[in-house]
């Protein structure tokens, strides 16, 4: 059986920070490196720079903090009527049992959708300590082909 780096293959860095990703920039999508190679001076005069990449764990993060941070349904049009989540619907609402309760179904039906997830563990959403507007989603599943889990906090703002 391959290893899940291998299996899960290698993509396009979208998202700066995985661990604590609170939203999607629009338009800035695509994350850059500074090469180490020599500078070609024929071209120019700067450090070559070359689009940054994930792989592995990091890989599946990206996958499913994309899939939270885009509205459902927004897709349709490019052939993917079911990707993203209903979070969305949840801006402008207040902070309650009830809206953190539908935050867990809407991340749970995405989850139920991604091929990549073979089981959820737990999906907890709590209120943030430090600012009322914010529930913090902690995520624990078990991707395909793997017996060790993978731990995702998603942060998300009512606001």
């Amino acid at each position: 059986m391959p290893e899940s780096n291998e299996r899960w293959g290698q993509d396009l860095r979208l998202l700066s920070n995985l661990d604590r990703q609170i939203g999607r920039d629009r338009g800035a999508d695509l994350s850059t490196l500074s090469s180490t190679a020599p500078v070609n001076v024929a071209i120019s005069a700067d450090r070559p720079v070359d689009l940054a990449t994930l792989t592995a764990d990091d890989n599946l993060k990206q996958a499913l903090l994309l899939r939270f941070l885009t509205p459902f349904g927004e897709l349709a049009s490019l052939g993917h009527p079911t990707y993203g989540s209903r979070l969305y619907t949840l801006i402008g609402e207040l902070n309650n049992d009830v809206n953190r309760n539908r935050a867990k179904v809407y991340v749970l039906q995405a989850l139920a959708a991604e091929p990549r997830v073979q089981e959820v563990q737990s999906v907890r959403v709590t209120t943030n300590a430090s600012d009322r507007t914010r529930i913090d989603i902690d995520i624990s599943l078990i991707p395909i082909h793997s017996d060790t889990p993978l731990n995702l906090v998603f942060p998300f703002f009512l606001e």
